[in-house]
């Protein structure tokens, strides 16, 4: 099947993908742009697996400061190469992590990260808004099961929703940037500040 420059241009400034990539997946998907999407995501994915062992040591320290000094946030984001961490597309991703840190204000980096008495209890919480529902056992379960994930996206930075795009989450923004450089990346630690945060006001 013979597929357009401007479809693959469309495709690229959506997916942010190479020329050949969305070539081929324009191809594999018989023009259909949203088929192309799921076959990169998919592809994209499978090269984040495969990198995700190799350790990245390299990276770049971004920081971010909004609202007229009132929020800061300082980020680590590791990539394997000098090369890739100079590269001006690896620098727009790194502001654009912090600009989302700033924005949705996530408590941790992977559910992980949450400690397990955090967890318990956010699960007894939506147990108990469940009681006398009347549901069986294995509904609520799944109910709840529900509400975790929903908690997740909420509170850890790799699973919110990434506030330029919420189709994907900040864990698939990271993927699409492994299958673009070949190279593993991760976001290391991340801290930020809220002028006043914690202090009482007299």
């Amino acid at each position: 099947m013979e597929i357009s420059a401007e479809l693959v241009k469309k495709l690229r400034a959506k997916t942010g993908a190479g020329v050949m990539d969305c070539k081929i997946a324009l191809q594999e998907a018989q023009g259909d742009p949203e088929k192309a999407i799921e076959i990169l995501k998919k592809k994209g994915l499978a090269a984040a697996a495969k990198k995700a062992d190799r350790i990245a040591t390299e990276g770049l320290i971004g920081s971010y400061i909004h609202a007229g000094g009132k929020i800061g946030v300082l980020l680590e984001v590791n990539c394997e190469t000098d090369f890739v961490a100079r590269t001006e597309e690896f620098q727009t991703l790194v502001k654009d992590i912090a600009m989302h840190i700033a924005a949705s204000n996530p408590s941790y980096l992977r559910r992980e990260d949450i400690p397990t008495e955090i967890l318990n209890k956010e699960r007894e919480i939506y147990k108990a808004q469940m009681e006398g529902s009347g549901k069986p056992e294995k509904v609520i379960e799944k109910i709840v099961d529900g509400k975790m994930e929903k908690y997740f996206a909420e509170v850890c930075l790799y699973e919110q929703p990434f506030i330029k795009d919420t189709d994907k989450t900040i864990r698939d923004l990271i993927n699409e940037y492994i299958a673009k450089f070949g190279e593993n990346i991760n976001i290391r630690r991340f801290v930020r500040f809220q002028l006043g945060e914690g202090l009482e006001k007299k």
